[in-house]
């Protein structure tokens, strides 16, 4: 199969810095491996969704010469696809519903580890729908973070796929839609490297295949926290895209050129100079 990458954002927001950055990445590793970028919008939680900011970033990475090789995939459209998933998962008894609450899982650790509900059903009360973890650990190498390990029963447990509201967890509709893409390699941020073993374990369960993975680390504020949730998490310019585009590709470590036409100039001139492996591996980089 030719490479397939792929930026997924949440509209949540507008588009800022450290989402510029990771869509960057994405494109770059697409580019310098002859293959397709992809876009999907994750817009399958509505109550943490703003209202306009899907199209507000859609309309905003053109500006920044990010042209998708396909249509836009939203995953609000794609629900007949996570309850055929859901399905197969259920015939096969790898799920079961749930009806505990976080204090009756406080004594836990906030984790769940029975392969079945221990909570008394709630008549009138949809129950969250859990996937059945084994005693595994998943191991994989991340292309970029190096060689990853991690015990699911200990470290995360049986996790929710399904809520009580009936809205598909990120987990499952990233592992179908990755699958339906034809994703090869998801380039992405650090923060969800620790999703990946769910998502492999996932894939297993679906029969479905596993791409390479590649985690950025993440742009970080002057105090340390992730920049999508710091009031220094300002949206970037459309209208004058080559100062961020320029400080995106600096954080990744990519020579740019001084002087460009327009982002798309930059971009080609940067991607003739990129090389994977220089991306930085190390998380807690700064962005002031």
């Amino acid at each position: 199969m030719s490479y397939r990458g792929r930026f997924a954002p949440s509209p949540t927001g507008q588009l800022h810095f450290g989402s510029l950055v990771a869509a960057v990445g994405s494109w770059l590793c697409a580019r310098h491996a002859g293959g397709e970028w992809l876009l999907r919008v994750e817009d399958i939680d509505p109550p943490r969704e703003v209202p306009g900011s899907a199209a507000s970033i859609l309309a905003a990475l053109p500006a920044f010469g990010l042209v998708a090789d396909a249509p836009v995939l939203f995953q609000s459209q794609r629900i007949a696809a996570y309850d055929a998933a859901f399905e197969q998962l259920r015939v096969a008894g790898q799920v079961f519903p749930c009806w505990c609450s976080r204090s009756e899982l406080a004594g836990a650790g906030g984790i769940h580890r029975d392969g079945r509900c221990v909570a008394l059903p709630q008549p009138g009360q949809a129950p969250a729908w859990r996937l059945r973890v084994p005693d595994i650990t998943i191991a994989f190498d991340d292309a970029l973070q190096g060689p990853q390990r991690q015990n699911l029963r200990g470290e995360v447990g049986d996790f929710v796929i399904r809520r009580v509201e009936g809205l598909y967890s990120y987990q499952l509709a990233c592992v179908v839609d990755d699958a339906f893409q034809g994703i090869t390699e998801v380039v992405r941020g650090q923060d969800l490297l620790d999703s990946t073993a769910r998502q492999i374990w996932l894939q297993r369960c679906l029969g479905l295949p596993t791409p390479i993975y590649r985690h950025l680390p993440l742009v970080l504020d002057g105090e340390g926290r992730k920049l999508s949730k710091s009031e220094q998490a300002f949206p970037v310019d459309p209208a004058d895209p080559l100062p961020a585009l320029r400080r995106a590709l600096a954080f990744l470590r990519v020579p740019a050129p001084a002087m460009a036409a327009d982002a798309g100039d930059l971009l080609a001139q940067a991607l003739a100079n990129f090389e994977p492996a220089d991306l930085p591996h190390c998380s807690g980089h700064s962005f002031a």
